[in-house]
């Protein structure tokens, strides 16, 4: 099982961008944690980075042919942008979890509303880094019912 994981805008910064908000780990160290909690639990995980709003969209679009199994993403401040994306994720078949390191809904007002979430399997906020590893439990449960207990 493929999981694909994608960081949207201003996430390669992370480490040395508001580290009280967003933590202290750069994009790299969040993306070996995914890799092998990923290998722990049987999945095979491809991480991606970009401030583009088109090349996220076309990820999306193509994770699918691509033989991926779901996605995981941090649209950052696409969340509360981009139509674009929120209707990309909508047209595709696959299971998509919106991950998030800090907690939106404590933040600004306008960070609050998040565009995408809606059209998400679920949710994960406010857990630093950890935010990831729990979508990827969350995976391994959706797409292998199961492992539920």
């Amino acid at each position: 099982m493929k999981i694909l994981t994608i960081h949207g805008p201003n996430l390669n910064l992370l480490g040395q961008r508001e580290p009280e908000v967003y933590g202290p780990k750069s994009l790299a160290m969040i993306n070996r944690e995914i890799d092998l909690r990923g290998a722990a639990l049987e999945l095979t995980t491809t991480c991606c980075q970009s401030n583009h709003e088109g090349e996220i969209i076309d990820w999306l679009q193509n994770a699918g042919p691509e033989g991926f199994s779901g996605i995981i993403i941090n649209p950052a401040a696409f969340t509360h942008t981009s139509v674009a994306i929120r209707d990309a994720i909508a047209a595709i078949e696959l299971p998509v979890i919106e991950v998030h390191l800090s907690n939106i809904s404590a933040r600004d007002e306008f960070r609050q509303k998040s565009l995408t979430a809606a059209v998400c399997q679920g949710s994960i906020s406010g857990f630093g880094a950890t935010s990831y590893l729990l979508a990827l439990e969350a995976f391994k449960l959706l797409i292998n019912p199961a492992t539920k207990e």
